[in-house]
């Protein structure tokens, strides 16, 4: 977390990415010292040729790579090649595909970490007190300018650093601990429009509506 983030540009490579089952498998590699395609696919909950091929693409554009064999060497092992978080920025300089490609991928982080967020949301009354106590949804809006809404993320990196999953393994956690996941959303709340006012093409469709209305009705005593 508070490491330097490895910032994405490659159009193709986040397109790669951009995927549902890559993404998955990209994140559970990097909580496993190594695993094979069947047990990839056992995770991801697709076929194993089909998580052999999204393996291959995943190292095409550098985020797996090999790992060394187990036992007799027999089955090909993948690990993640990805040691620092991956960032996205989106740049006012960005060239249209870059562009696209980054909005695309983002859209999917998104996309993965709202289906987290409704899972857990779904089965919170079967979970334990202890555990029910611990989960949270919560919402602030906060009055800020840019450099304390940077200082904010940098400290909540901070607070979340000695519990990251890729560094802290389940041998070092206390008993009874289990995967749990923190999402960190920080933007400039951006004005959205009045439900109900009319919008220029709102009045224009209107208009037209009433024009054809005015015709119809005049073929018709016609």
């Amino acid at each position: 977390m508070t490491q330097e983030s490895k910032w994405l540009s490659d159009p193709m490579a986040m397109r790669a990415l951009a995927h549902p089952a890559r993404l998955s498998i990209l994140q559970w590699l990097g909580l496993e010292d190594s695993a094979t395609a069947t047990e990839v696919a056992e995770h991801a909950g697709i076929t194993p040729s089909a998580a052999s091929y999204h393996l291959r693409m995943l190292a095409k554009y550098g985020f797996v790579q090999d790992a060394p064999p187990r036992g007799d060497g027999r089955e090909r092992l993948w690990k993640t090649a990805v040691e620092r978080p991956l960032g996205i920025g989106i740049m006012p300089d960005d060239q249209p595909e870059v562009r696209a490609a980054k909005e695309l991928l983002i859209a999917e982080f998104r996309r993965s970490a709202n289906e987290e967020a409704e899972r857990a949301l779904a089965s919170v009354d079967r979970e334990s007190e202890e555990w029910r106590d611990a989960t949270h949804f919560s919402r602030h809006r906060i009055r800020v300018d840019a450099e304390e809404l940077v200082q904010i993320y940098r400290q909540i990196e901070e607070l979340l650093e000695p519990y990251i999953a890729r560094q802290r393994k389940e041998r070092d956690a206390p008993k009874g601990a289990r995967l749990a996941e923190a999402q960190i959303n920080l933007f400039p709340v951006q004005q959205r429009p009045v439900p109900g006012l009319p919008t220029e093409d709102h009045d224009a469709r209107s208009r037209l509506s009433a024009t054809r209305k005015q015709e119809a009705e005049r073929h018709i005593g016609e």
